[in-house]
């Protein structure tokens, strides 16, 4: 089947405007904290571009949901590291939503509530990083992704040829988290969420290994007030002023 064919669907701007990237842009990282949009964002514009799309931060809630599984302490770094050396997270289709760990294919067990309460003390272990970043730079060597989580304009990918890094106001993410819990049948109070939202901002902003925060040369952008197809075009032409 011809290329083409693969996306009849799209219209002549959407098409002009992935020739256009197709010239320049190959891999495209986006960070920011949580909830600050990056997943749905991520996911359109791979979709708008034809481009792969990685979630990275699915493998570590993979990792985190196994050690789990398997009573490994998540305070143990060396043996989480272990845990992740013997169990390479592979991503299952390119929608990136579902990954293979250990067997096991996982897609809504990533976000049970067990899950979210304790990834954030997987995901600073540096054993345990060390083992998903070079997964990761694997996967993007393929070229034509869209990447994002917390470090890979800094760390994963500091050459990636477009960084983005979204934020958002504390409330609004809060607000958007909660939301997500609601729509998969989740009871808790947005005071809570909101609590734990500024409890992982921490947590992520002052781990010693990859901490978050923007790269000195990505575009910082606040999605207030945007919708997902705007903030999407923001980006897109971004990428076509450089």
């Amino acid at each position: 089947m011809p290329v083409r064919a693969r996306y009849a669907y799209l219209t002549p701007l959407e098409d002009k405007t992935r020739e256009q990237l197709a010239q320049g842009i190959s891999v495209i990282a986006i960070d920011g904290p949580v909830a600050a949009g990056k997943t749905v964002v991520g996911r359109k514009l791979a979709q708008n571009l034809g481009f792969a799309y990685l979630d990275t931060g699915v493998m570590y809630r993979a990792v985190t949901w196994l050690a789990l599984q398997c009573g490994t302490s998540v305070e143990d770094g060396s043996a989480l590291g272990k845990l992740a050396r013997s169990n390479p997270v592979a991503i299952e289709g390119s929608e990136g939503s579902r990954v293979l760990v250990a067997g096991h294919s996982l897609g809504p067990e990533l976000r049970e509530s067990s899950v979210d309460t304790n990834v954030s003390a997987v995901a600073k272990a540096s054993p345990v990083r060390k083992e998903l970043v070079a997964q990761q730079r694997q996967i993007a060597a393929q070229g034509k992704i869209v990447m994002i989580g917390r470090d890979i304009g800094t760390v994963v990918l500091p050459d990636a040829d477009l960084k983005i890094y979204l934020t958002a106001s504390p409330a609004k993410r809060a607000q958007r988290r909660w939301q997500e819990m609601r729509d998969r049948g989740q009871e808790v109070e947005l005071e809570t969420v909101l609590s734990e939202t500024l409890a992982r901002d921490e947590i992520d902003s002052n781990r010693e290994d990859s901490p978050l925060r923007p790269a000195p040369d990505a575009w910082e952008l606040n999605t207030d007030g945007l919708s997902i197809e705007q903030v999407v075009q923001k980006i897109i032409d971004r990428s076509n002023s450089l």
